[in-house]
C-alpha cells in the first residue's frame, strides 16, 4: 500500500495587530478608561462597530491572490483585542459574520486588558487543543500578554501547532525592555522544545507583534534556539510598503511570522498586504503610511497602525492509497 500525495491545498495565515480593538464597556481591574464613550477619545458604539467592520473588511481582503482569485484566510492571528465580547462581535456580528470563523483567545494579566486571539475556519482547521503560556514579569515591569498556543488538524491530515505572540513593548527604550522580550522568547522556545521531543517534525508557526525588528535579540533567540525561520523578514507590499509599521517616516516590521523547517518547505509566499484602502498620505514625512484609527486624539476612522502579513502554504493533501 502506497500513500498518494498531491500538492493541491492552499492554506493561508494572516497576522494582524488590530490597534486597540476595545469595546465601549469598562472591564473591572483593567485600565481601559481611554476607550469609553465619555472618555477623551469619545469611543462610542458607532465608532466601535465601524472599527469591527473595518477589521472584517481588511481580513476578507487579505484573501485576494494574484490573477484575481480569492479565498478566505484559514487562520488569522490577532493582537490588541480586548476580550471575548470583541471577538464574538467580530466573528458573529460584523462583516465577517458569514465567514464561519471560530476563535480562541487568551485572558492575560495585561493592565490595559488587551489579549491575543486566533480566528480559524473550522472547514480547514479542526481545533484539537489550546492553552495560554503565562510569563511572569521581571522585577519592575508590568504584566504582559500571554502567548496563545493552538493545535489543529489541517486538510493534509497533519497537526499544525500555532503560537500567537504580542511581546512587551519598547516603552522606556529598546535596551531597557529587551530582557522582558527575551524572557517571552525563552518561554516560547521551551514550549516548542517540549513539543519537538514528542514530535520532531511537527509543523510550527509563531506569528504576532514581537515589538522587535528583524535581527534584534529576542527574534534571533527564537530563530536559533527554536530552530525557526522568519519567513516574513523580506516581506514587501505591492503598493510600496517596506514594512508592517511606519515610524517617523521609516518603514520597519515589528510583526513577524516564524515557521519550522518542516513547514518552510511548504511556503508559497509571505507578503505585506498594503491595499490602497489601508494607506493614507504621511503629511509629516511624505509617502504613504498605514491608515490608523486615531491620529493622536483625532478620530481617523481607519484600520490599524500595523499592516497585515499574509503567508500562504501549499499543503500535501492526502487523497488515498494504492
Amino acid at each position: 500500500m502506497m500513500l498518494k500525495l498531491l500538492l493541491v491545498s492552499l492554506f493561508t495565515l494572516v497576522e494582524l495587530n488590530c490597534e486597540n480593538l476595545f469595546d465601549c464597556r469598562h472591564d473591572t481591574l483593567c485600565n481601559d478608561y481611554e476607550y469609553l464613550p465619555d472618555a477623551v477619545r469619545h469611543w462610542t458604539h458607532r465608532r466601535y462597530w465601524q472599527k469591527l467592520n473595518n477589521i472584517g473588511q481588511e481580513i476578507i481582503a487579505c484573501g485576494e491572490m494574484p490573477g484575481g482569485q480569492w479565498a478566505l484566510p484559514d487562520l488569522v492571528a490577532l493582537s490588541e483585542v480586548e476580550n471575548d465580547s470583541v471577538l464574538f462581535d467580530l466573528s458573529r456580528r460584523s462583516l465577517l459574520r458569514r465567514a464561519g470563523y471560530e476563535y480562541v483567545m487568551t485572558h492575560s494579566p495585561d493592565e490595559r486588558g488587551i489579549d491575543v486571539a486566533l480566528l480559524y475556519s473550522p472547514f480547514t482547521f479542526r481545533l484539537l487543543r489550546h492553552h495560554a503560556l503565562r510569563i511572569e514579569p521581571p522585577e519592575g515591569h508590568h504584566p504582559t500578554r500571554d502567548v496563545l498556543y493552538v493545535s489543529g488538524e489541517m486538510s493534509s491530515g497533519d497537526t499544525l501547532h500555532v503560537y500567537v505572540v504580542h511581546a512587551p513593548s519598547r516603552y522606556g527604550g529598546e535596551r531597557v525592555s529587551r530582557p522582558y522580550r527575551l524572557k517571552v522568547a525563552s518561554a516560547l522556545c521551551s514550549s516548542i522544545d517540549s513539543l519537538r521531543r514528542r514530535s520532531p517534525q511537527a509543523p510550527v508557526i509563531v506569528a504576532g507583534d514581537f515589538n522587535e525588528y528583524a535581527g534584534e535579540a529576542a527574534l534571533r533567540f527564537c530563530c536559533e534556539a527554536g530552530l525557526l525561520t522568519d519567513v516574513s523578514e523580506r516581506a514587501m507590499g505591492s503598493n510600496g510598503a517596506k514594512g508592517t509599521y511606519r515610524y517617523q517616516g521609516r518603514w520597519g516590521s515589528l510583526d513577524h511570522i516564524l515557521v519550522s523547517a518542516s513547514l518552510a518547505c511548504w511556503l508559497q509566499s509571505c507578503t505585506i498586504f498594503d491595499a490602497a484602502f489601508l494607506l493614507e498620505p504621511d503629511k509629516n514625512y511624505g509617502g504613504m503610511q498605514p491608515r490608523r484609527n486615531y491620529r493622536g486624539m483625532r478620530y481617523n476612522n481607519g484600520f490599524s497602525d500595523h499592516l497585515p502579513l499574509v503567508a500562504r502554504f501549499r499543503l500535501p493533501e492526502r487523497v488515498g492509497e494504492d
